[in-house]
């Protein structure tokens, strides 16, 4: 197939197995693009920003759209592609026409001529090579080709080379693929892990390195803990020895931002000594602000037995704990090293009214015991694996989950970034009406708020002035005086409109003693002295 053309769309994917909303570009479609090359095909990368700016829509041999969000997030300045959007798209495109990802289980992939629910490389790869196109999964061997051949795309995303963030896989599938799993999820259903070697996550890591990206998030695994394990039988034990290796060899590639995904409760909690060493490593080598995300779902035992689920809430907290006594030390860019995220899910079977006190109660525990969660995911179970009977009352879950923001989110995230906290390197992205909203590069970073205009697609450093129920407030720091606009001005704390205006008129302002004369009260000075830059 020397010589053919595909277009390949980047409708962004959102799923629990790969991130690839912006700042991300996802392991899923640089593996589509590297099986395309792999045949010696020649591959055009769009993104949907790009086709949303006005890009036209190349003609091509065979055009291809990967697509979909299981798992919705909180967008920022973009987000996937809408099923209006790939309906309205569809009849510009040309030659053979291909849809994958879980934009492919809805109606949106009416009109295709083929519609790839397992994966999308594999598929592609075998109709350009003149086999049947049917639906498989990817072996070892094409998976590690794929992702180092599919690595060139990265040039040509919008957000390349910063703040673009890619995520590299380490394996496929459950450690509890014979007992089923979890009743929602479909990693269980691909049978035995797949592992993919240090070695091949090496490989690609570096030659996306060599392409210019700084930014890289070890995804794509249902445990980061269980990585290298073999044992299938119960409760995986964690190998120390593989897991840190590969991140001791991952940090003396120098990136900018480095992070992991998951991570199994019940794991950390059985194998206390293995799992310590471990985090260990996370903490030293990856970037502060790390958040390991635990599949909770649910602390109703009953539930948590209907569903199969992997963790109890005794060793949830266990997990927790472990995670908070090694990681919490706040890191070089202001936020703590490594920090636990829960995930908790309604309308999973065996749910009572009582489901959502116990989630309550047993948040509430972990708050009074000083510890901090990073992030708390709430979301209503998808029938992405089966139907659920459970319907779930929608008054109730917004009282619930409202609860928990007001009642956890909020006091939390002052415990884990206090008033004063100077968060570094966060890239400003958005102007929306009088604010600047930026979030540091990572795994669920921080939304932030700066409460005036500022120039955007750039880095600065935020100091934390005001809290949210999961953002903050903050202003640029060093706050920059004599060249801030009033509002900027009026933005730091403990000013008031009448210092506003003898700022304004006093500029430029010379030292700290010019300042504290203005001020005309020496605590709002005094509180302002590391703040404030004169040049």
């Amino acid at each position: 197939m020397s010589g053919i053309k595909v277009l390949l769309v980047d409708g962004y994917i959102d799923d629990p197995a790969a991130l690839g909303v912006p700042p991300y570009i996802s392991p899923m479609v640089r593996s589509v693009a590297g099986a395309a090359i792999d045949t010696g095909a020649v591959v055009e990368y769009v993104t949907i920003d790009h086709i949303r700016k006005g890009r036209k829509i190349p003609k091509a041999d065979v055009s291809v759209i990967l697509s979909g969000n299981t798992v919705p997030g909180r967008y920022l300045r973009s987000m996937p592609m809408s099923v209006n959007e790939i309906k309205n798209i569809l009849p510009k495109l040309s030659g053979w026409k291909l849809i994958g990802g879980s934009a492919a289980l809805s109606d949106a992939a009416d009109g295709f001529n083929f519609v790839i629910k397992t994966d999308l490389a594999a598929s592609l790869y075998d109709g350009l090579t003149g086999k049947e196109v049917d639906e498989r999964l990817r072996n070892i061997d094409e998976w590690n080709r794929w992702m180092v051949l599919g690595a060139d795309i990265v040039k040509d995303h919008q957000d390349h080379p910063q703040p673009l963030i890619a995520e590299v896989e380490t394996y496929r599938g459950c450690h509890r693929f014979r007992s089923g799993g979890c009743s929602y999820c479909i990693e269980p259903l691909k049978g035995e892990p797949l592992m993919r070697s240090p070695g091949d996550i090496l490989d690609e890591v570096g030659r996306l390195k060599e392409l210019g990206v700084r930014n890289i998030r070890i995804g794509g695994q249902t445990c980061i803990m269980s990585y290298g394990s073999k044992n299938y039988l119960g409760i995986p034990k964690p190998c120390p020895d593989i897991v840190n290796g590969l991140f001791t060899s991952l940090r003396e590639m120098s990136f900018d931002v480095l992070h992991v995904d998951n991570a199994n409760a019940s794991v950390i909690s059985e194998y206390p000594n293995e799992s310590s060493s471990i985090l260990e490593t996370l903490a030293y080598c990856c970037t502060s602000g790390n958040v390991l995300a635990l599949g909770m779902e649910s602390a109703d035992l009953a539930v948590i037995d209907a569903n199969n689920l992997n963790s109890t809430p005794d060793q949830v907290s266990d997990a927790v704990r472990a995670i908070n006594r090694i990681g919490s030390e706040r890191g070089e860019n202001g936020m703590p090293k490594l920090l636990p995220g829960l995930n908790l899910i309604s309308g999973l079977d065996g749910e009572t009214s009582r489901t959502y006190d116990l989630n309550i109660n047993f948040l509430k525990k972990l708050y009074d015991e000083d510890l901090m969660i990073r992030r708390i995911n709430i979301r209503q179970v998808l029938p992405v694996r089966r139907e659920f009977d459970k319907k779930v009352d929608h008054n109730k879950f917004k009282r619930y989950k409202q609860e928990i923001r007001n009642n956890i989110d909020a006091p939390m995230l002052e415990r884990i970034v206090p008033i004063g906290t100077v968060l570094k390197n966060v890239y400003l992205e958005l102007v929306d009406g009088g604010l600047t909203f930026g979030r540091q590069i990572g795994t669920y970073p921080l939304l932030i708020g700066i409460p005036y205009k500022t120039e955007t697609d750039r880095f600065c450093d935020i100091m934390v002035t005001d809290h949210g129920f999961r953002s903050i407030t903050g202003i640029e720091y060093p706050f920059p005086i004599n060249t801030a606009s009033m509002s900027a001005i009026s933005a730091l704390p403990g000013i008031g409109k009448k210092r506003v205006a003898k700022i304004m008129i006093s500029r430029p302002i010379k030292n700290k003693e010019e300042f504290a004369a203005i001020m005309d009260d020496v605590s709002v000075a005094d509180r302002l002295d590391n703040v404030v830059s004169f040049e």
